[in-house]
């Protein structure tokens, strides 16, 4: 099996509702997102893909939907006041945890056709969250 891996930089905000600890609170970070693809084999050019096409597909997905945004839970209460002020805002049905921060990101990458073999969601330089597909498998080595 080869695989590539791309890194892919960006700051957002978020909150977690239904928490007790500080990430209860408005807050940012410098995220990475770590985008593993995997091929049995290479193709014609002996990649498994093209560095320039993880980063003009994913790489542009993140900007626009991720980069200097607030993400954050649909029912989050703070959304309508935030929206009010024209405020960017990434929505979630569920908590933006960094697991689901990386779901989010594997399933766009994987909609835009490519063969996603993890991506980790690095919260911080110390901490990540790994989401691996269908797998069910997640890693969450720190806290929040």
């Amino acid at each position: 099996m080869f695989r590539v891996t791309c890194q892919i930089d960006f700051c957002y905000g978020h909150r977690l509702l239904n928490y007790a600890g500080k990430c209860r609170f408005l807050h940012g970070h410098n995220g990475r997102a770590v985008i593993a693809i995997a091929a049995a084999e290479l193709d014609h050019r002996g990649m498994v893909v093209d560095f320039s096409d993880i980063k003009r597909e994913v790489n542009h997905w993140i900007d626009a939907h991720l980069d200097h945004r607030m993400i954050l839970q649909e029912s989050d209460p703070v959304v309508p006041f935030l929206q009010q002020l024209g405020e960017p805002l990434c929505l979630l049905p569920e908590n933006p945890t960094a697991e689901n921060i990386a779901k989010l990101i594997h399933d766009a990458a994987v909609a835009r056709g490519f063969p996603i073999a993890s991506v980790q969601m690095w919260e911080t330089p110390r901490c990540f969250a790994t989401y691996e597909g269908g797998k069910g498998k997640k890693n969450s080595p720190g806290g929040r």
